[in-house]
């Protein structure tokens, strides 16, 4: 390899790594739909706000929280209602590096998730999303997750 050839490669690999590259612009703008009735759910929660918890989700939806082994089921109404009620605490949950599947009219999101409470993490885990499109609107069909108050960082 030439000494111009040498330049470059070093140029690069000293480069590349620090420039930013976020998961939403690597994130088909398919991806990005599935996202949006998530995000939308996450928002109505931080606002606490049933109705805008609801929106997003297919009428009879439903979530299965595993909690120490054991499975909770409730429907996204009696969700909605539980965390839509006016409270103190600021609540915010965020997933990191979502995994997006799509075939067709169905897709399935599988993303580790940080639950804070006033600001700090109170608990994690992974969320699995299982979403629809119904007249060209991706809804959320189900979700599961997993939940634990072992946190990195906590």
């Amino acid at each position: 390899m030439n000494r111009y050839a040498k330049l470059i490669v070093c140029f690069y690999a000293a480069v590349l790594p620090t420039l930013p590259v976020t998961r939403a612009l690597a994130q088909s703008t398919e991806e990005q739909a599935v996202l949006a009735p998530i995000y939308a759910m996450f928002d109505g929660m931080s606002k606490r706000d049933a109705a805008a918890i609801k929106a997003p989700t297919l009428p009879g939806a439903t979530m299965v929280l595993m909690r120490d082994g054991k499975p909770a089921q409730m429907s996204f109404e009696a969700f909605a209602e539980r965390v839509g009620k006016p409270g103190t605490t600021k609540i915010q949950e965020r997933i990191h590096d979502p995994l997006v599947r799509i075939d067709h009219d169905l897709a399935m999101v599988w993303a580790p998730f940080d639950f804070l409470v006033d600001n700090k993490v109170d608990h994690c885990g992974t969320d699995l999303f299982n979403l629809v499109r119904v007249e060209g609107k991706w809804m959320i069909a189900s979700v599961a997750d997993t939940g634990t108050k072992v946190c990195f960082g906590n």
